[in-house]
């Protein structure tokens, strides 16, 4: 290599492309320049005993600026999301206004750039009024593609009939991130829901909520020869049939599906556990896992949806939807790796490769030469408790606040700038927009 490294992370277990080597790994002008040894670097991040991941990516969040500030905004959801390890996010469009149109992307990447923590990208909200103009908004530099909600929104975003759900399909070729629920059937069943029982949240959203809008979409996104991606699945059937239609569907999980069972979590969180899709039994959680092992899920994704604590205490159904998830992402799974469900190069598939590879991302997701110099930083020896001193969303709460964890995140870098260290922040924040091969 003839060029010298502006900076090297010295000595750590390397998680590359070809396999886990012990070696440095150095970086100059925010690219990765080699992994080897370079003992002469000038300045070296002694990683003796850690591990050294590719950025880990955070694909669905709901950072609530413009609009709903008291919620969430960029500058502290960012702020969240790298202090739990986290080097980029996808951001969703359900603010107040939607983004929608060319003006709103814009302000949004005009509010984000430099403010944000981490690097970034926005969804672009279909509506039935601008169906016909995806095709140009998605290509728009520093989009992450289109998103749909079936079911589970308010006023224009919510794209409800297949002949509607056929128009946005058919405007564009990138991949369309789906909220599968069947605005139908949820509407029939609203007298499934019991006033302050917020146990009654999976059954009004039942299982064949989420089956028919996941069945209504694949066979929408074949005829239209539309590749699409299906959000936080929480049930082991739909993970089956998705199985079966690949070549036009990839899906999420949730660290959250994955963890709280809802024999747990509706009794000790109450409202605080209400999400959508619902938080379901224990024997969904362990059918999710089955598939996850399988291959199937092809990322993990926080659904970071902040409401206040005040909110979230309002008596069932009053209580909002959503809970806050993007710095938590990281622990939680980290804390499953350990534990022996899952390997530590699925997590790596799920949070980093998978996410460059289904959503076409340039420069990311791997620890290669030539890519932005991106890594998470974590001690697969240390241990952890989630508190509310070190969350910093503006909501102030977690559903995890209290769990103690084996492994904790050490680092997060961002194009070779050292975004946090032991829960250190420096004094700006550099975040700047994502990259994708379908708006180059």
């Amino acid at each position: 290599m003839t060029q010298s490294p502006e900076l090297v992370l010295a000595g750590g277990t390397v998680h590359t492309p070809s396999g886990v080597v012990q070696a440095d790994v150095a970086m100059r002008d925010g690219k990765i320049i080699g992994v080897g040894s370079y003992p002469d670097a000038a300045r070296r991040v002694d990683c003796t005993g850690l591990d050294i991941l590719p950025g880990v990516i955070d694909s669905q969040v709901h950072f609530r600026e413009p609009g709903l500030e008291h919620k969430e905004d960029l500058e502290s959801g960012s702020r969240a999301a790298v202090m739990g390890g986290i080097t980029a996010v996808f951001e969703m469009p359900n603010t107040n206004p939607n983004t929608d149109s060319v003006m709103r992307v814009h302000d949004k990447l005009d509010r984000a750039y430099h403010r944000m923590w981490c690097d970034h990208a926005f969804y672009v909200g279909a509506t039935a009024d601008n169906a016909e103009e995806l095709g140009d908004l998605e290509r728009i530099p520093g989009t992450a593609g289109v998103k749909i909600f079936m079911g589970a929104s308010t006023g224009s975003l919510l794209v409800a009939e297949d002949k509607e759900l056929a128009r946005v399909l058919a405007n564009g070729r990138r991949r369309v991130a789906i909220h599968a629920e069947d605005e139908e059937r949820m509407n029939a069943r609203k007298g499934e829901r019991v006033e302050g029982d917020p146990s009654s949240h999976p059954v009004w959203r039942d299982d064949e909520s989420a089956m028919l809008a996941t069945q209504r979409i694949l066979k929408l996104a074949r005829e239209a020869k539309r590749p699409i991606h299906i959000l936080h699945v929480t049930t082991p059937a739909e993970l089956e049939v998705i199985s079966q239609h690949r070549d036009v569907a990839s899906c999420e999980v949730t660290p959250q599906h994955l963890t709280l069972p809802a024999e747990d979590a509706y009794p000790r969180l109450g409202s605080y556990a209400q999400m959508n899709p619902p938080i379901r039994s224990e024997a969904h959680r362990a059918g999710l896992w089955e598939w996850l092992r399988a291959g199937v899920p092809d990322v993990i994704g926080s659904d970071h949806a902040p409401h206040t604590a005040e909110e979230k205490a309002k008596p069932y159904p009053q209580s909002p939807s959503g809970m806050p998830g993007v710095q938590t992402l990281l622990p939680l799974m980290l804390d499953h790796v350990l534990k022996g469900h899952m390997t530590m190069e699925r997590l790596i598939d799920m949070t980093s490769a998978g996410v460059q590879r289904i959503f076409g991302l340039v420069g990311k997701g791997r620890i290669a030469a030539g890519y932005d110099a991106d890594f998470t930083i974590i001690d697969r020896k240390g241990r952890f408790t989630i508190t509310e001193e070190w969350l910093q969303s503006r909501a102030g709460w977690s559903p995890f606040t209290g769990m103690e964890l084996d492994g904790r995140v050490i680092g997060t870098i961002i194009r070779g700038q050292q975004v946090m260290w032991e829960s250190e922040l420096p004094q700006s924040a550099t975040g700047e927009p994502l990259r994708f091969a379908g708006c180059l």
